[in-house]
């Protein structure tokens, strides 16, 4: 059920391919492992994706990409993953991150609020910028383990699931002719 599931939603290699993002790793591209989907390899990308996810930088299906080539999981997976964080999921999440950071750190939560400017990233960086920071590297390892074991959980449920099904179909195919 995963790998039918997750093939249905999966972008095509070529159309990934054609990313002007991803032109930069070229030939790289080419490896046949960064299609096929497995277990290990949908795990793995999985995890990989979510774990960029939380990364909170303009460029992460870049090192999504970047990471999944030599560790060679499923690189559409893995891409596609990273956009669990999207314009409209960034705030309530990177939020969530600031929370557990300050909680980390034993801070309160400061008051602030977004302008569109230079100026407001580099103070903001140095009020909040720590907490946000720390409160990101740990939810991005967490999701990423979650997300790779949880996918490793589903995907033998998965393949168990199918094999009884399938053992059963056989015991009654066996009871039918005698």
């Amino acid at each position: 059920m995963p790998k039918k599931m997750i093939k249905r939603f999966l972008p095509s290699h070529e159309s990934i391919k054609e990313q002007k993002a991803l032109k930069v790793f070229g030939t790289l591209l080419h490896d046949a492992n960064l299609w096929h989907l497995n277990r290990k390899s949908a795990c793995g990308a999985f995890g990989l994706g979510l774990f960029f996810a939380f990364w909170p930088v303009p460029f992460q299906m870049w090192l999504s990409a970047a990471c999944a080539i030599p560790l060679r999981v499923n690189l559409p997976l893995s891409v596609a993953t990273v956009w669990i964080t999207n314009p409209f999921t960034m705030p309530p999440i990177f939020y969530g991150a600031y929370l557990v950071g300050v909680s980390v750190l034993g801070q309160p939560p400061q008051e602030f609020t977004f302008q569109l400017s230079w100026d407001w990233v580099v103070q903001s960086l140095e009020t909040i910028g720590p907490a946000f920071l720390l409160g990101c590297g740990i939810c991005a390892i967490a999701a990423g383990l979650l997300g790779y074991f949880g996918m490793n959980l589903l995907w033998r449920y998965s393949v168990n699931k199918a094999w009884k099904k399938r053992q059963q179909r056989n015991l009654n195919r066996m009871t039918h002719r005698l």
